[in-house]
């Protein structure tokens, strides 16, 4: 049996489980769950999971789910013990494409202690540094991507999507309608609040937005995003990337995030000030000076 099977029942406390009163394994009696997506993201972006049948959740809820961490990106030998995956019941996805299944974010875990470096962990210590000042930050992301042919050559789905400026261009984003606006309803049925879906500056590519939350929502949300687009995409017989440049003569993805503070009570925006420059608080000022002095130059 492999390393990373071997289930590391008992040597977490459930102290360290989420929050939420209800377990996963109740939300499965109640949602007719058959199986969940235990999912977390590595250093290079990539979503890995474990498809676990309800009816092994209620001890896989508390003592994770065991990955070898060097199959995965997290800079990690063979020589490393297995990381446990425990999942996050507050994040909870069912997808809307496939019927009896739930998806959901999760912490990992080697010896007990966190491991620091997966980019769940990361964004929630800066949450925890954000919260000793009394701030909750919020974000939003305009998510970017290409809808490619299934054919090897990743050529684009529509061959008829060439114009020279097809930036908003109704035509284009109207042959892609089914898909566009299958993703849409799926939002709309989670919760998200989607707002508007466009045809992007690049032939074959497309954009769709949604409403802004706490962090760390966003950022499983913004996850479950990309891999929901590829799954209902590949349904409708094509591909989707989020890759940053697939193609050198076409305008790259963006993901562009939109970042703010709050008041502890998540009610007032500090960033905004209406007697300030632009409507900007000072703060929201220095939180921009902080970016600027903190990001490497690329030269």
């Amino acid at each position: 049996m492999a390393a990373e099977d071997v289930q590391g029942l008992g040597f977490l406390d459930k102290k360290i489980q989420g929050s939420s009163p209800l377990s996963l394994h109740e939300y499965a009696k109640k949602n007719n769950v058959r199986f969940f997506l235990i999912s977390f993201v590595d250093l290079l972006g990539v979503l890995r999971s474990k498809l676990v049948p309800s009816n092994a959740i209620r001890d896989m809820e508390v003592a994770g789910a065991g990955f070898a961490g060097y199959a995965a990106h997290f800079d990690m030998t063979a020589a490393y013990p297995d990381m446990f995956a425990i999942p996050d019941p507050a994040s909870i996805i069912l997808l809307p494409w496939k019927d009896g299944v739930a998806w959901v974010a999760s912490d990992l875990y080697m010896h007990g202690a966190l491991v620091k470096q997966a980019p769940r962990q990361v964004l929630k210590a800066q949450v925890e540094r954000a919260q000793e000042k009394g701030y909750i930050l919020k974000t939003g992301v305009e998510c970017e991507f290409f809808l490619l042919s299934s054919a090897s050559d990743c050529s684009l789905s529509d061959v008829n999507d060439k114009a020279v400026k097809p930036c908003y261009e109704q035509g284009a984003l109207m042959r892609r309608y089914d898909i566009i606006a299958e993703i849409l309803e799926s939002m709309e049925n989670l919760g998200w609040r989607p707002y508007q879906a466009d045809h992007e500056d690049a032939n074959g590519q497309f954009e769709i937005n949604w409403e802004y939350d706490d962090c760390l929502i966003t950022a499983d949300r913004h996850v479950f995003f990309k891999f929901m687009v590829k799954s209902i995409a590949e349904k409708h017989g094509f591909k989707a990337t989020f890759m940053p440049k697939p193609f050198l003569q076409r305008t790259g993805n963006g993901a562009h995030c939109h970042a703010s503070l709050w008041d502890a009570s998540g009610t007032i925006n500090l960033f905004h000030d209406n007697t300030g420059d632009l409507g900007l608080s000072k703060l929201a000022y220095e939180f921009v000076g902080g970016i600027l002095a903190n990001a490497k130059v690329q030269t």
